[in-house]
């Protein structure tokens, strides 16, 4: 178990630490010899993390992995990923309220990795078996490759997506068939937190604004470092639509700029006689906009390249979420056997439908048609997503990167502080602060 010892030799304090540690390796004797598989009937106690709206789907699967490997004891940790990542972050692998099987965000993979928390995983014979990936590589499945060693399996794709109040458009006038042009409508008619990076980056991606990334020799660099002049025709509009966008806001006092309130804001106004029309949202976010429509008849859903800013289509990131192994699992290999088929039976193709009900997952390994027969509702949000994903870019996975969430959003944000005069005084506040940014890598 090379990944979890490092992890304990540097966590120890003492020898004896260090040696209570080695004993306890998972599928080793107290001599260290790797004990031998014994098949499907070996006993085997795994713990999955699950989020409690998925408990009946995760139910599902564990009988059929039971089914497998009928000596298995699956149990379930109830709580949410990001919870459950936290909980990992702030202990090592081994503590016990970290399951051997989990959940996590491709952009949290290498502080994982770096961490030594995953085990390296067979990917390739898992996609094999699953079937349906036409690009595993090149896919969300290379997302999950770091050195040659894949530390998590494919779960989801996810991008943003549109959801369309079909009463407030006809109020409003505004044909949601073709594409709406933010800077041809009312800013409080399409309503998102572009302060917050991760609905901001899809504007940024529309004038190609890199907001960091690797130059030919690899050196790290970021578009919101240079002056003004030096902007792109494109890159220059944009940031005129974003100062014209904030001053609306500014100028009628609404809550959009307050970072804790404007979610509620949106959602008000997002409610059948309220100004919004278009709320970008993920799929996952299904159930909680229609009940702020009333009704799903009054709700349509449209891929986010469907909303242009200067006459650019919005394109959000080819994002994804993996399934991961607990680095203590490594070495024995029965309990690594199961947590790969529950792994295999989670992203099972055939069980797509059921896995979208109760998680709002969508899976990379099958076509559209997979979902047919499903809730009419619920289809129009997974063939958006398919439709804008296609067109996402490829998300930044580096480490570095997490230092862009917040030198976006406090740029943004200073606006109504700074009151910028005009678009390029509005650039300079971002431009400050991305070189503050710079000057810390």
């Amino acid at each position: 178990m090379k990944k979890l010892l490092v992890t304990l030799l540097v966590a120890a304090t003492t020898l004896n630490l260090v040696a209570c540690g080695s004993s306890n390796k998972g599928g080793e004797t107290s001599e260290g010899a790797t004990n031998e598989t014994t098949g499907n009937d070996a006993k085997v106690e795994l713990t999955v993390q699950v989020e409690e709206g998925w408990v009946p789907y995760y139910e599902q699967v564990k009988e059929t992995v039971v089914g497998k490997y009928p000596n298995a004891d699956i149990k379930f940790i109830t709580t949410g990923s990001f919870d459950h990542l936290d909980v990992l972050d702030a202990s090592d692998p081994t503590n016990p309220d970290v399951a051997d099987v989990f959940a996590l965000p491709a952009d949290r993979l290498y502080g994982l990795a770096n961490n030594n928390a995953l085990a390296s995983i067979d990917a390739e014979t898992m996609a094999a078996n699953v079937g349906g990936f036409k690009d595993f590589k090149g896919g969300l499945g290379g997302n999950f490759n770091v050195d040659g060693e894949y530390l998590a399996f494919p779960y989801n794709i996810e991008t943003l997506i549109g959801y369309v109040n079909v009463a407030n458009a006809k109020a409003a006038g505004i044909d949601f068939t073709k594409p709406i042009e933010l800077t041809s409508v009312k800013a409080d008619q399409i309503l998102t937190t572009v302060h917050d990076c991760w609905f901001g980056v899809a504007f940024a991606n529309s004038a190609k604004l890199e907001l960091l990334g690797h130059n030919d020799a690899d050196k790290l660099f970021s578009d919101a470092t240079k002056e003004w002049s030096e902007l792109t025709e494109d890159q220059q509009k944009l940031f005129t639509a974003l100062y014209d966008y904030w001053k609306f806001h500014d100028t009628n006092k609404t809550d959009l700029w307050d970072k804790e309130a404007a979610g509620g804001y949106i959602e008000e106004q997002f409610k059948t006689g309220g100004t919004d029309v278009v709320k970008i949202d993920g799929p996952w976010a299904t159930t909680s906009v229609k009940d702020l429509v009333g009704d799903a008849s009054n709700l349509e859903v449209i891929p986010l390249t469907n909303v242009t800013v200067n006459g650019k289509p919005l394109t959000h990131w080819k994002g994804g979420w993996g399934l991961g192994v607990n680095a203590r699992v490594e070495e024995d290999a029965d309990k690594m056997a199961v947590a790969q088929a529950f792994i295999e039976e989670i992203v099972n193709p055939a069980n797509a439908q059921d896995l979208f009900k109760y998680t709002g997952k969508i899976l990379e390994n099958v076509e559209p048609s997979a979902y047919e027969g499903i809730d009419e509702l619920e289809k129009k949000v997974i063939d958006a997503t398919y439709a804008g994903y296609e067109q996402a870019e490829n998300r930044p996975l580096f480490t570095e990167w997490g230092s862009v969430w917040d030198s976006w959003q406090n740029a943004l944000l200073s606006w109504s502080s700074t009151q910028p005069k005009d678009a390029k005084a509005a650039y300079n506040e971002v431009k400050a602060s991305f070189e503050a940014m710079m000057s810390s890598f």
